[in-house]
């Protein structure tokens, strides 16, 4: 199966954007749809339907985790379904997209997403996660699992680690926060409050974001995960704003980096078409969970999850568990 995703990977990179809508009858035969390890053919369509139900389910606890679906998906699909890697990292910058801009319009609504807080950071972010996509791109598949497994599991560990304050205090604004008016105020529905919230330490943020547009353009995770913990922990919004703002940030960079994969070919309509539709309807019940659920519950959830899928990469990429 890794044979045949590797050579339908160059047969779509020189039949370009056109010959995308043939890629998967050239890569994804009937026969070709092996259960991992078992050999045993089964039917073309159980795989996409498993993307569906699997995306569905990530798209849930992705939004109110703030992580962003393409840091499930990349892990969890390159590690458990029969996918070359390429493909499952083109696919996940489309499930990220997908899923912040369908939780996006509700973010922003309720005031959960700051769209003046999140277009200086996506600007930086989007122009590195192109190079970042390029590089991803460039190296062999073995090694970006055994790096995607190390991130992964480096995610688990920040989430352990950090103890994220739901409404930092944030004495005085820096100057260049200021004459952005990086500020707001939102109603928390859990205490029925209005919560006013204004950040500092705005140059370090745009630096780090930086770093985190490379990240998601090599990996296809969306970076969510640490989008976060730099605005709550590094720049002082309050978590849900965090959460909230970082699905906006990712609408912006994720579309970014998804283009270097579609011109490559990197991207297969079998693969990412049900993958986005069960993200995107995932995302819509996970951003009206994020007001009124406990952010503690879905975090230990996606801890888990994250483990055991950074350290099934980190294996398949090493050939200890193929």
């Amino acid at each position: 199966m890794p044979h045949a995703m590797s050579v339908s990977r160059y047969r779509a990179r020189r039949l370009g954007l056109p010959g995308l809508l043939l890629v998967p009858w050239l890569a994804l035969p009937t026969q070709a749809w092996a259960a991992a390890g078992s050999g045993t053919a089964v039917a073309w369509w159980v795989w996409p339907l498993a993307l569906f139900i699997a995306c569905f389910l990530m798209g849930i606890v992705a939004v109110p985790a703030g992580i962003g679906g393409g840091t499930l998906f990349v892990p969890i699909v390159g590690s458990f379904f029969p996918f070359h890697l390429d493909f499952v990292r083109g696919a996940g910058l489309l499930v990220a997209l997908a899923s912040a801009l369908s939780a996006g319009p509700t973010l922003l609504r309720g005031g959960l997403g700051s769209l003046r807080l999140a277009l200086p950071l996506a600007v930086l972010a989007s122009a590195s996660s192109i190079g970042g996509a390029m590089l991803g791109l460039a190296m062999p598949a073995n090694l970006v699992q055994i790096l995607l497994g190390g991130v992964v599991l480096g995610i688990v560990v920040l989430m352990l680690v950090s103890k994220r304050s739901e409404f930092p205090q944030v004495a005085q604004p820096d100057a260049l926060s200021q004459a952005l008016a990086l500020n707001g105020v939102f109603i928390d529905g859990a205490s029925g409050r209005s919560v006013h919230w204004q950040v500092h330490r705005t140059v370090p943020g745009l630096l780090v974001f930086l770093g985190i547009g490379v990240l998601a353009g090599m990996f296809g995770i969306g970076a969510g995960w640490a989008n976060v913990p730099a605005l709550n922990l590094l720049m002082g919004a309050p978590l849900k704003v965090s959460a909230g703002t970082s699905g906006v940030v990712l609408s912006l960079v994720d579309s970014s980096a998804a283009w270097v994969y579609i011109n490559r070919g990197a991207v297969l309509p079998m693969i990412a078409v049900p993958s986005v539709v069960g993200m995107m309807l995932g995302a819509r019940i996970g951003a009206r969970l994020l007001d009124v659920l406990k952010g503690s519950v879905i975090r230990r959830m996606v801890i888990t999850v994250l483990l055991f899928a950074g350290l099934r990469a980190l294996l398949k990429g090493t050939g200890v568990w193929p």
